[in-house]
């Protein structure tokens, strides 16, 4: 599994109809709220050029690639955090997820009820914000309460680690998400706790629009509702993906020949699937490396900066435990050779060992012993 990406926002605003989308899963998608009680999930092949190409090269008989979890969860509204619309079971469904697609409502529809009454893409994104930072803050009070117990019974731990719970609570209260918390120079006492809070999950922005706005680019002149989106993900150090629901559903329902076509009448390059992916992957510093030969061609997900040995595990258990090495050649130098035994004869295969830090692109062979 490549990662997975949490679907968020208001009632109303597309998650579901965008999810039924990108998964072709059929969730319910109706004009009222709370549409959606349990969250529904679906993996999507994220595609990868690079993998055709490797299977092609190989003439492998089969393509698997690396994929992204998607989690439709509930719309969230004012006081969800207090419990406001089933808030905290919804609330509760986002501490699984690794990054989080908050998907803002960027289109007029007076066919389309908005739990606001006007559509406002900023005010949307604040309260949604809101909702997770008040939750967040409930959550770091209650540990702080914790950890201030057991600093009295003389556990040092405890009391290393309440100077920094104390400086979070100070910055959440502040209105700052748990993602934006820094600590000076020393050691962070709260970073594992805080990477399990709602708004320490990395986050895109999605802008749902009109299919006439699918090809949007920013103005800064903010003519377009998503020009507000835009102006306030860069306050915020975020990125933005537009999607059009409506354009999203239509693609799901072609013929896979018949796509490119339709995004190229729409000024499109590539779908909304394609663009999230590729965000989430940035969000969490993820790589792809590659196995190929006849069998199969499989394209393989890894946090940045992972050892070889970690990557063999992703594979099978008992390549990690019996890892002797890796036979590693870039995609580049696997394409411009054309095989591995070329790339083998013209040196561009590399031997390396434990310390290898894996590298996006990498098309490998991973020694063991059983």
């Amino acid at each position: 599994m490549g990662f997975t990406c949490g679907i968020i926002g208001l009632p109303n605003v597309g998650k579901s109809t965008i999810f039924n989308a990108l998964t072709s899963a059929k969730a319910a998608a109706a004009n009222f709220p709370f549409c959606t009680i349990e969250p529904n999930t679906g993996a999507v092949p994220v595609p990868d050029e690079r993998l055709e190409v490797l299977a092609k090269l190989c003439a492998s008989e089969k393509i698997v690639p690396t994929q992204v979890e998607f989690v439709d969860i509930a719309g969230l509204i004012r006081g969800a955090s207090k419990g406001e619309g089933l808030g905290n079971q919804f609330l509760g469904h986002i501490r699984g997820v690794d990054a989080i697609a908050h998907v803002v409502r960027c289109f007029e529809d007076q066919n389309v009820i908005h739990v606001e009454g006007a559509v406002d893409p900023v005010r949307d994104i604040e309260t949604i914000e809101t909702e997770l930072l008040l939750s967040d803050l409930d959550t770091v009070q209650k540990q702080f309460q914790k950890l201030e117990k057991l600093s009295k019974t003389g556990d040092k731990d405890a009391r290393a680690k309440l100077d920094a719970f104390m400086a979070l609570e100070k910055h959440l209260s502040a209105g700052k998400p748990a993602r934006s918390f820094q600590v000076g120079g020393e050691e962070d006492a709260s970073a594992e706790f805080r990477a399990t809070l709602l708004t320490g999950k990395p986050v895109v922005f999605v802008a749902n629009v009109a299919e006439g706005d699918a090809a949007h680019a920013p103005n800064a002149r903010g003519q377009h509702l998503v020009d507000k989106v835009y102006a306030y993900a860069q306050s915020h150090g975020a990125e933005v993906v537009v999607i059009s629901g409506q354009v999203e559903s239509e693609i799901a329902e072609l013929p896979k020949a018949d796509r490119k076509a339709y995004l190229d009448s729409l000024g499109l390059t590539s779908s909304g699937l394609d663009r999230l992916a590729l965000a989430g992957y940035r969000l969490l510093n993820l790589i792809t490396f590659f196995t190929a030969g006849p069998k199969e061609a499989h394209a393989w997900t890894a946090p940045k900066g992972t050892l070889a040995p970690q990557c063999a595990g992703k594979i099978h258990s008992d390549f990690e435990r019996g890892f002797i090495r890796a036979e590693v050649i870039s995609y580049e130098d696997y394409v411009a050779t054309g095989s591995e035994a070329a790339a083998r004869e013209a040196g561009k295969l590399r031997i390396e060992g434990k310390e290898y830090v894996m590298r996006d692109g990498d098309v490998v062979h991973f020694r063991f012993n059983v």
